[in-house]
């Protein structure tokens, strides 16, 4: 996806204040504790909203400063002990003419970088090289991967002791899937398949539903498109960084919503390309597979670099 922002970002970026950057020192791909800004971008599509979030909050912050210390003044200045006599001035042409056409400006300078953000998501830079159709039930994800692969699979939480029914079979499925780590597998977010694809490559994704409404949604790539029975919606990323990231089903869906997590793997297009070939006959055996080799080039590099 595009970013027609970059300009306006790279001046505002440098006077964001330490308020709204202290949220983003650790660089994660799932939510952090006490988040207040957005999740690290790990696509151009992200990195657009960051922009065009960067240059409303220069916007609006002036003038939510201005109308209070206005509305400061006005109270002081025509309090009822000072002013005796009220005004009774009904209006004045100067005034009214500027408080109208400063908004409608801000609104105009505003609309085109929104316009422009929003044409970029739904028109990728190239044509899609990986599609996956991705369906919502209650209260689990289906996907399939649209190609000659013919790879589907469901992904669901694993290790929430509401869905596993005790402590120990919550235990026993992270073992099992070997994702024993909170840190990387979190509690709410882990899921037995994530989806996979490769670093750099368009990804179109097709979101529908087979009951009700849900919501297909990923922070850090910029993703959040309602899946509705009987239609599909179309969502394109571009992941820049390999990594895991997590997301969540946004559309209040019925009694277990909060345990629709997504989850997406982002690797090179080598681990693809064999993670897919494995995936073809089996998807978990692929996933163990490709976490395997995953934690071994971790290893290697931090042999290396010492």
């Amino acid at each position: 996806m595009l970013n027609p922002m970059t300009k306006f970002a790279r001046i505002a970026l440098f006077g964001v204040p330490a308020l709204l950057t202290t949220a983003v020192t650790a660089i994660a791909a799932q939510p952090t504790p006490w988040q207040m800004w957005h999740q690290p971008a790990a696509s151009p599509g992200m990195e657009a909203i960051i922009s065009f979030d960067i240059l409303t909050f220069w916007i609006i912050t002036p003038i939510t400063l201005f109308v209070t210390a206005l509305l400061a003044y006005v109270m002081w200045r025509f309090r009822a002990s000072a002013n005796p006599e009220p005004s009774k001035t009904t209006h004045n042409t100067a005034i009214e003419v500027v408080w109208t056409l400063g908004p409608i400006a801000i609104l105009v300078f505003l609309a085109i970088p929104s316009f422009q953000l929003l044409t970029s998501q739904f028109n990728p830079p190239k044509e899609p090289t990986v599609t996956i159709k991705a369906t919502g039930y209650q209260w689990y994800w289906g996907f399939e991967y649209q190609d000659d692969a013919e790879i589907s699979f469901e992904t669901r939480p694993i290790g929430v002791v509401q869905i596993a029914g005790s402590e120990e079979a919550a235990k026993a499925e992270r073992v099992s899937a070997g994702k024993e780590d909170l840190a990387q597998y979190p509690r709410l977010l882990a899921v037995d398949n994530e989806i996979v694809v490769p670093k750099g490559e368009v990804v179109r994704v097709l979101v529908t539903a087979g009951d009700v409404i849900h919501n297909f949604a990923m922070p850090a790539f910029g993703l959040k498109m309602d899946g509705y029975p009987g239609r599909t919606n179309e969502v394109y990323f571009q992941p820049t960084k390999e990594g895991l990231y997590y997301g969540q089903c946004s559309e209040l869906c019925g009694k277990y919503h909060a345990y629709m997590p997504i989850a997406i793997r982002v690797v090179s297009l080598e681990d693809f390309e064999t993670w897919k070939e494995i995936a073809a006959d089996d998807v978990s055996a692929a996933n163990k597979d490709l976490m395997a080799s995953l934690a071994n080039k971790k290893k290697v590099a931090a042999l290396a670099a010492k």
